[in-house]
C-alpha cells in the first residue's frame, strides 16, 4: 500500500463533451486534499498516465465521458475489474481507458483499485465547450469524487483508530 490516490481527468477538449474529465479535474484541482491525493488533467495523454501509475497507486479515479446508453449528463461510478496485461502498443496521442489499464497491468503498475466517474455525453463532435446536460453534470461528478475520497479518508481514520486501540501506534 502506497497511501497514494490519483484522480485523473481525461478527454479531448476539442471534441465537446469528451472534455468532461478535464473540466472536472480543473474544478477539483484548486481544492485542498489530504496528503497522498493527486488531482491531474491528463487530457489525451494515456502514456503519461501509465507513467504516472509507475509511481504506485492504491486508488485510481479516472474521470471521463463514456457512452453507456443513458440520458446525456448522467453520471455513474464504475469499478474496474483487474485488467489483464494486453498489448503495450498505444497511441501516444490518445487515451482509451482499456488500453491504459492493460498497459499498466503489463508493466506491473496496475492500481490497487480503479474507479471510473463517467458522464454520458450528448455531443462528441469537433468543437469546444460542453453541451448543456454535460455542463450541468459537472457538480454531480465533483460530489461523486468528493464522496469517494471522503470514504477513503474515513477508512484510513478507522484503521488508525483500530491500530491505536490495539496498542499499536500509527505512524
Amino acid at each position: 500500500m502506497t497511501g497514494r490516490t490519483l484522480v485523473a481527468g481525461v478527454g479531448n477538449i476539442f471534441q465537446r463533451d469528451d472534455a468532461f474529465g478535464v473540466e472536472v479535474a480543473r474544478l477539483l484541482a484548486g481544492r485542498p486534499w489530504p496528503p497522498g491525493v493527486r488531482i491531474a488533467d491528463f487530457g489525451i495523454r494515456g502514456v503519461h498516465l501509465v507513467y504516472e501509475l509507475l509511481n504506485g497507486c492504491d486508488l485510481l479515479v479516472l474521470i471521463d465521458a463514456a457512452q453507456r446508453g443513458y440520458e446525456p449528463g448522467t453520471v455513474t461510478v464504475l469499478e474496474v475489474a483487474g485488467a489483464a496485461p494486453g498489448s503495450t502498443v498505444m497511441d501516444a496521442h490518445g487515451l482509451v481507458p482499456d488500453q491504459v489499464f492493460a498497459m499498466a497491468a503489463s508493466m506491473g503498475c496496475a492500481p490497487g483499485r480503479s474507479l471510473i466517474v463517467a458522464c454520458e455525453p450528448a455531443d462528441v463532435s469537433e468543437g469546444m465547450g460542453l453541451s448543456e446536460p454535460v455542463r450541468q453534470a459537472l457538480p454531480h461528478a465533483v460530489r461523486a469524487v468528493e464522496q469517494i475520497l471522503g470514504d477513503i479518508e474515513q477508512v484510513e481514520q478507522v484503521e488508525q483508530e483500530k491500530g491505536a486501540d490495539d496498542g499499536v501506534q500509527a505512524t
